[in-house]
């Protein structure tokens, strides 16, 4: 019985240790929008997950009503959130890109927004063209997930 219960307390020991390191974190960095319903946000661990990001400012202005002013806010606005976490754009290891245009998204002049932002760092993507986001002002929307070193 004092066997049995010795390794129950061990367990538990090692089950509160690991819950602890995984603790998840909210979090809303300055510079971007203040949500009511989400986080822009959450770590767990090293693994950051970066919620969808529009083409609005913190204030909640449209940076414009074309893809490449959108998706250079967008980036902008992934740039702040990493850069909240002491990361960068070589620290993602995925986005999921949103969009209501996958022509104007896969153009040349957004080609080159993003490979502005990525260079030589590009994560593994998936493209997915949706009727609507958000807002039907939004043309573009990037989530990512993110990994420190």
């Amino acid at each position: 019985m004092g066997r049995r219960l010795l390794l129950v307390s061990v367990g538990l020991a090692f089950l509160s240790t690991h819950a602890a390191a995984q603790a998840l974190q909210r979090i809303n960095p300055p510079g971007l929008s203040v949500p009511t319903t989400y986080s822009h946000i959450v770590r767990a661990g090293k693994t950051l997950y970066i919620a969808g990001q529009v083409g609005a400012d913190a204030s909640g202005k449209v940076a414009g009503a074309g893809m490449v002013a959108q998706l250079e806010q967008v980036l902008k606005n992934l740039d702040i959130a990493l850069k909240s976490q002491g990361a960068d754009v070589s620290h993602i290891a995925r986005i999921t890109i949103y969009t209501t245009d996958v022509d104007a998204f896969r153009a040349p002049d957004a080609a080159a927004v993003r490979a502005k932002y990525f260079g030589a760092h590009r994560p593994a993507s998936t493209l997915v063209g949706v009727a609507r986001l958000a807002s039907p002002d939004f043309k573009v929307e990037i989530e990512a997930t993110a990994v420190l070193p």
